[in-house]
């Protein structure tokens, strides 16, 4: 957590506080059809075998939200979704 405090001018101090969220992965199994366009955009938490079965390597990972955020966003079934959790 980070927190920071802004006392710029009159007025009430302004407290901002930097949650971290911790991320899980969730997998429509009946929708995947091993495609592997998450294993291409995140390959540090997605891996599709040769046969096109999905692993999810780290069901909650810490790294780059934004590789994860498009791993869901072009998936072509919409087998992907991102549940935040505190």
């Amino acid at each position: 957590m980070c927190v920071g405090v802004s006392l710029s001018g009159p007025g009430p101090a302004i407290v901002m506080v930097e949650v971290e969220v911790t991320v899980r992965i969730v997998v429509d199994r009946d929708l995947c059809q091993g495609h592997g366009v998450c294993e291409s955009e995140a390959p540090e938490v997605f891996a599709v075998s040769k046969a096109g079965e999905l692993t999810v390597v780290d069901e909650r990972p810490r790294g780059d939200r934004r590789a994860i955020e498009a791993a869901v966003k072009y998936c072509p079934t919409h087998a992907l979704r991102i549940v935040e959790e505190p």
